[in-house]
């Protein structure tokens, strides 16, 4: 009666995950001849993975990655052209977040770089970073609603809590001035310590043309690109090799 009490009452406490170790350990007969530190100790490590887990799923949730299967660990470098694997593995580490550096991908479409880039986002995740992804074009959807129904500092006040923002598709719509303007408010908000990731089919050389504006191209620009680390994705897309694939 009184271990079901303990139960309940770790239930209670919200220490869930001690309390379905606890319950394990009384069904488990070898844990019997453990002796009471052990055991304690298994216990308090049960709640830290369960907490972990929970953080985990949280953070995945919000950040809404395109591709949630994405992950660092499958990387195929035959498949991704252009990756270094020395460049990758010093990635893989996540300091550039910690230092509110940028990361920018690019290449033509089909070379995986939504792919990439949620892995990222997805490792930032798993690392206890909060991150939010979005596609430009929804973005600037989302930008213009909010201008329209008094939402936007809370919005905004969203993105700029996010440790990691992958923007996708960058180049593919068409500014206003407006947006324009949006869009250098998102970025300055970040300055200097939260990161973005940018996946875009146009070369950074290119980017001020298709920002328009030579004033808000220049703050833009000085915001993401001085100091980012950059990655050129290379070679044939990935869906026609998998349809030639289907068809052979």
């Amino acid at each position: 009666m009184i271990r079901n009490e303990t139960v309940t009452i770790l239930n209670r406490l919200h220490l869930t995950g001690m309390a379905a170790a606890f319950d394990a350990q009384r069904q488990n007969t070898q844990c019997h001849d453990l002796v009471f530190d052990d055991r304690f100790a298994l216990l308090v490590d049960a709640e830290r993975v369960a907490r972990e887990n929970r953080r985990l799923n949280r953070l995945l949730k919000q950040a809404k990655l395109k591709i949630s299967s994405a992950c660092v660990e499958d990387i195929g470098y035959a498949t991704h052209g252009g990756l270094d694997r020395q460049q990758l593995a010093s990635l893989s580490n996540c300091e550039w977040i910690e230092r509110g550096q940028n990361l920018l991908l690019t290449g033509p479409t089909g070379v995986g770089k939504t792919w990439l880039g949620c892995a990222f986002g997805n490792l930032a995740a798993r690392k206890g970073y909060s991150v939010i992804y979005k596609r430009l074009p929804r973005l600037l959807e989302e930008l213009e609603i909010a201008h329209a129904d008094g939402s936007l500092p809370k919005l905004r006040t969203l993105f700029a809590k996010a440790q990691l923002l992958i923007l996708d598709d960058w180049g593919v719509a068409p500014l206003t001035n407006r947006g324009r303007q949006d869009l250098l408010e998102i970025i300055d908000d970040r300055v200097p310590s939260a990161s973005v990731l940018i996946m875009s089919q146009i070369p950074v050389d290119a980017w001020h043309d298709y920002l328009d504006e030579p004033t808000i191209a220049d703050a833009i620009l000085d915001r993401i690109v001085h100091g980012s680390h950059r990655i050129q994705l290379r070679g044939e897309s990935m869906r026609k090799m998998k349809v030639k694939k289907t068809t052979d």
